[in-house]
């Protein structure tokens, strides 16, 4: 009996600071605060977050640290208290914040819903090794799930959707301009992506892999973004996705044209590999409209040396297969569709 009160107040929290080197569980409840469980947390630790409606936000700066829920039915939602750190002062349901001397590094958030956050569901800088799985991110109002000058990252088997912005966003840094940062082999893979204003957005990043996701029901597949930047966006593959009907309709901005039709648009970009993809019915009437479209990037920068091979296309309009840029080196072969720009494209 005595051992075993002594695994429940560790388990719990509860009690004498645990052993050199033990892992604590906390649980927390609605009603309950996430961040002080996360406030009270050692590196190693995991917060358990049962079902319910929890109205806060949560900021992690710390390493080694698993916030999970328990799926769908663990929900974070914005306060209607005004907000007490610079994540939620930030409109943004969960952060995960590191510095560039010492990055959040190994933090896992799992298996929990973030929704209608002003900014951003989960947003991530400077960490190494984090692990996004299982989250649903809906109706937030910019990014579903972002993150920069992060590597190695795994954000995988999640839900995004109707996002105000892209569902999921990767990017170098989002306030200087900088050359493209080698990711050391983040993953984005196994994702729904649906309604957002583009599914996936790649920024300004090198060495990483975007497989197997399935996008659609968003104004725009996927964005795979360069510039004249050095190094350049590029040595990464895109490959085994399903993209289709992303026929939505989004308004041009500063940035970039109105948006209508896309399925996979390289802009700007140099030895990527976009292979077997299924990418069907995409059609619009605006410039990145098509199935896999190569296009120049807003400052004028070419896609240069890219392979775009044995892919499936179908039903995409104006073209399955599109090259609107003036890049060489690029090829194209084994890819089975109907229309191309330009022509020969198709095998």
């Amino acid at each position: 009996m005595y051992l075993g009160c002594v695994a429940l107040m560790v388990t719990s929290g509860l009690g004498a600071a645990a052993p050199a080197g033990a892992r604590t569980t906390y649980d927390v409840v609605p009603g309950e605060s996430i961040q002080l469980a996360v406030d009270r947390a050692r590196p190693g630790d995991t917060i358990d977050i049962a079902p319910g409606v929890y109205r806060e936000s949560v900021i992690i700066r710390k390493s080694d640290l698993t916030l999970r829920g328990a799926g769908e039915r663990t929900v974070l939602m914005p306060s209607t208290a005004k907000p007490t750190h610079v994540c939620g002062l930030g409109g943004n349901g969960i952060c995960v914040i590191g510095t560039d001397a010492r990055p959040a590094t190994n933090v896992r958030v799992h298996s929990l819903t973030v929704s209608q956050f002003k900014k951003n569901g989960v947003w991530a800088s400077r960490t190494n090794k984090l692990s996004i799985r299982g989250v649903t991110a809906l109706r937030n109002g910019n990014w579903g799930i972002a993150q920069e000058r992060s590597l190695r990252s795994e954000i995988r088997g999640n839900a995004v959707r109707d996002n105000a912005e892209s569902g999921i966003f990767v990017s170098n840094t989002i306030d200087t301009e900088a050359g493209a940062v080698n990711t050391r082999r983040t993953v984005v893979m196994d994702n729904l992506l649906a309604g957002n204003r583009i599914g996936i957005t790649v920024r300004r990043l090198r060495n990483l892999y975007v497989n197997n996701n399935v996008v659609t029901g968003n104004c725009a597949g996927m964005f795979v973004v360069g510039d004249e930047g050095v190094p350049r966006t590029g040595d990464l593959t895109v490959r085994g996705n399903r993209v289709h009907h992303n026929n939505k309709s989004c308004a041009k901005t500063a940035r970039l044209p109105r948006i209508q039709g896309a399925g996979i648009v390289l802009t700007g970009v140099e030895g990527a590999t976009v292979a077997s993809n299924a990418v069907w019915s995409n059609v619009g009437t605006s410039p990145f409209s098509g199935g896999i479209v190569l296009f120049k990037s807003i400052v004028g920068a070419p896609n240069s040396g890219n392979v775009i091979k044995d892919n499936m296309l179908v039903a995409n309009r104006p073209a399955d297969l599109a090259n609107r840029d003036t890049g060489t080196g690029n090829t194209f072969s084994g890819n089975y569709c109907r229309l191309s720009e330009k022509a020969g494209k198709c095998a």
